[in-house]
């Protein structure tokens, strides 16, 4: 007669949902939000269009003013540009959802929840992207029938999406993060607002530095949306400085990565003074 040996089985471990598991609901969430409101979606396209095709035609001529040298039209200089304002104008409105759940009661909930807080930050980042990228192609082609053509391909598309991403990621941290210190929207309104127009007319976006006072072109070479429309006109240009583009990518992407930890910290102040 044989004996059965019977051995412990280890216990079956029931942890929750993972972070992606997290991020991939939280995101759908916001996706869902924004496909009931598309008016939202339609408007933020609006302003970028409207400099596209005017400033396109108004300043058509300044190509022709010594030192420009760019070896293109203007609206082929101006595209990468407005692909990065409307990138940083979207991301930086992006606390207002956040202000939103905090005035419904939902972020009390979300926070009181095993929510990951990572997941919370990234979900928002990743649907800012996504709309970003869409609204981006819009652009893009609005340009090409405006008659702007790329000679960086598909190839150097891909590149300038990578840059309204990380742009995007960056802007939208620091909007999250202000919303959660401050829990107001006019706070919000105010300091994204304080920032964004000076960091815009401090860049290459419109008008080449190089025209430009001694003192813009050191101030830009600070600013993060600068670098932004760097790598955006480089990837699309005929003959790009790789060097240049892939630094201020990487410089892009280490703040992004700064940013998104600090909106991620901020939870914690959240929850001390609520």
């Amino acid at each position: 007669m044989t004996t059965a040996v019977l051995t412990p089985s280890r216990p079956v471990r029931r942890g929750g949902p993972t972070f992606l598991t997290h991020t991939l609901l939280l995101t759908g969430r916001q996706l869902r939000a924004a496909w009931r409101m598309p008016a939202f979606l339609v408007m933020n396209l609006v302003q970028p269009v409207i400099w596209l095709l005017l400033f396109g035609q108004l300043f058509k001529a300044v190509i022709d003013i010594p030192g420009f040298g760019v070896g293109q039209s203007y609206l082929e200089y101006l595209t990468p540009g407005v692909v990065m304002m409307l990138a940083l104008f979207g991301s930086a409105w992006s606390g207002t959802v956040y202000i939103q759940d905090m005035d419904r009661g939902v972020m009390d909930r979300f926070l009181t929840s095993p929510t990951n807080r990572a997941a919370m930050i990234v979900s928002t980042l990743v649907y800012q992207s996504i709309l970003a990228v869409g609204q981006s192609l819009i652009v893009l082609g609005i340009a090409f029938w405006a008659g702007a053509r790329f000679d960086g391909g598909v190839a150097g598309i891909l590149l300038l999406l990578l840059g309204v991403v990380l742009l995007t990621a960056v802007f939208c941290s620091l909007s999250n993060a202000i919303a959660l210190l401050t829990r107001e929207q006019t706070a919000l309104i105010g300091i994204s607002q304080l920032l964004t127009l000076p960091l815009m007319f401090l860049s290459s976006a419109i008008m080449n530095t190089k025209l430009s006072p001694e003192w813009v072109q050191n101030v830009s070479a600070y600013n993060p949306f600068e670098w932004a429309v760097i790598v955006g006109r480089e990837a699309l240009s005929a003959s790009p400085d790789w060097p240049s583009l892939w630094l201020h990518a990487g410089l892009l992407a280490a703040l992004a990565l700064v940013m998104a930890t600090w909106a991620t910290s901020a939870f914690r102040t959240y929850q001390r003074t609520t």
